[in-house]
């Protein structure tokens, strides 16, 4: 059995994610909050957090997915993204948990795979915590 990460203080709508996703650089900014859109319309069950300088979705206190943006790319990260399928190898990373993919202008994504991702990511949690993890 996995002991699940746990955050304090997830809401509805968090006014440090508000004002992160409103900040430059807006072209960054921009393909940020339109996943993060995506990510709270997962279920009625999602809240959110500022956690580490970026936004995150919650279900409960477990955390589920987030995004962060760098001088040339966007992060939108799965905090138990090993244990996702991934036909398409957009999960990048090497840790025990955690998985990202990259966007940028450089790195196109697929987005119905990464919609999918997100999606999965958000059923997996809902799933844990049925099971009592």
């Amino acid at each position: 059995m996995s002991v699940l990460l746990r955050f304090n203080g997830a809401s509805q709508r968090d006014a440090a994610v508000q004002q992160w996703l409103a900040a430059e650089p807006q072209a960054l900014r921009a393909v940020a909050r339109h996943w993060f859109v995506l990510m709270r319309q997962c279920g009625d069950t999602v809240l959110e957090l500022f956690h580490d300088g970026c936004p995150v979705v919650c279900v409960g206190d477990v955390p589920f997915a987030y995004v962060n943006t760098y001088k040339r790319h966007v992060t939108v990260g799965f905090f138990q993204g090993a244990n996702l399928d991934d036909p398409q190898r957009l999960l990048l990373g090497e840790g025990k948990f955690m998985r990202h993919v990259r966007i940028g202008p450089d790195v196109r994504v697929d987005s119905a795979a990464l919609g999918e991702l997100i999606t999965a990511s958000y059923q997996d949690i809902l799933a844990r915590l049925e099971r009592g993890e």
